[in-house]
């Protein structure tokens, strides 16, 4: 029996792995897929984005979600167990995309692609990671020491070892693929010195593509039959050494909103929390008054991005909830209280 690939798609918070996936199976063509969210936070927002999508072909069968934490943390308990599920099938998917949280190490989770009840069944046909063009434009996740050394001289909540860009590391040493999203945020010669610094990263052979709202096609994205598990000795990580990690650094929390009548002055209220917080990222949905559909938002730092994406469902609690996402030691009542008004 032949085994079923399976793409790792990776990247930090925010960077456009949900909508890559959405693009993704708007040009699968029939071909059974089946999807591995690992959320980080309380509330499930990707899988929901996913399946709000109307996109024929995905079906709530089709997607699990892992939202006990980072994948790369939970392999044994709640990675492995789900893996079997799918393809334990009657008639298991044709190839499985696994979106990690924008906190995952990719190559534990590659690595557990190596545990027996697995390896026979699945190999990794590619480790994709997307990256906001914009964000490494502006500096934040350049790995240049005369860089970092003026940033610590300016900033000295700087002077430590920086996690995120640790994250952002062991994502393009394992990737077979980089998507770089966001090009059309950016201008040609910041794009071009991006590149060029991404490349000068990557191992031989690891292509850089563009992309703009993650729009690329399935032909593009599945089937770089890199075997990824098999080749681990050439993905160095930061964590190599370490018999485990955490994310400390890191929490989240949940905010629930009342219907509201004007989207608009939450996103300002979302906006200014944003600065005066230090949030990372915010996601969820609202209800609108008098309006048939979810009200999505999603932001990444002062970007922020509103839509309507499905009707509710009946007899679907209407509820709003929103996502909050930062460093350790958010003030929590503080950004609440600026969000609700």
């Amino acid at each position: 029996m032949s085994r079923i690939p399976a793409t790792v798609v990776t990247g930090f918070l925010g960077a456009g792995k949900t909508s890559l996936i959405q693009s993704l199976l708007r040009s699968a063509n029939g071909r059974r897929l089946a999807f591995v969210i690992n959320e980080f936070g309380e509330l499930g927002i990707d899988r929901e984005l996913i399946l709000g999508c109307g996109i024929e072909g995905c079906e709530e069968d089709d997607i699990v979600e892992l939202a006990n934490g980072c994948i790369c943390c939970t392999v044994a308990d709640d990675f492995l167990p789900s893996m079997k599920k799918l393809i334990e099938r009657p008639e298991p998917p044709e190839h499985i995309v696994i979106e990690t949280s924008g906190l995952a190490l990719p190559k534990p989770l590659v690595q557990a692609f190596n545990w027996p009840e697995v390896k026979a069944r699945v190999t990794v046909d590619g480790v994709i990671a997307v990256i906001d063009a914009a964000a490494v434009a502006s500096g934040r996740f350049a790995d240049d020491p005369e860089a970092v050394a003026k940033q610590r001289a300016a900033d000295p909540n700087l002077d430590h070892e920086n996690p995120l860009e640790e994250v952002y590391e062991d994502q393009l040493s394992c990737a077979d693929l980089i998507i770089l999203n966001k090009a059309d945020l950016v201008s040609a010669a910041e794009l071009a010195r991006v590149r060029s610094e991404i490349a000068a990263q990557l191992r031989p052979g690891v292509r850089v593509v563009e992309s703009r709202h993650g729009d690329l096609p399935a032909s593009a994205l599945l089937g770089l039959m890199a075997a990824a598990e098999d080749d681990l000795g050439s993905r160095p990580s930061h964590h190599d050494n370490e018999e485990d990690h955490d994310h400390e650094d890191f929490e989240s929390f949940q905010v629930a909103l009342p219907a509201i009548a004007e989207p608009a002055a939450l996103e300002a209220r979302i906006l200014k929390a944003v600065e005066k917080f230090g949030v990372l990222r915010v996601k969820g949905f609202v209800e609108v008054p008098g309006k048939p559909l979810r009200h999505v938002i999603q932001g990444v730092g002062p970007r922020l991005v509103r839509h309507f994406d499905r009707p509710w469902k009946p007899g679907e609690a209407r509820r709003g909830r929103l996502v909050v996402i930062g460093l350790k030691g958010l003030d929590r009542q503080g950004i609440e209280a600026e969000i609700r008004g």
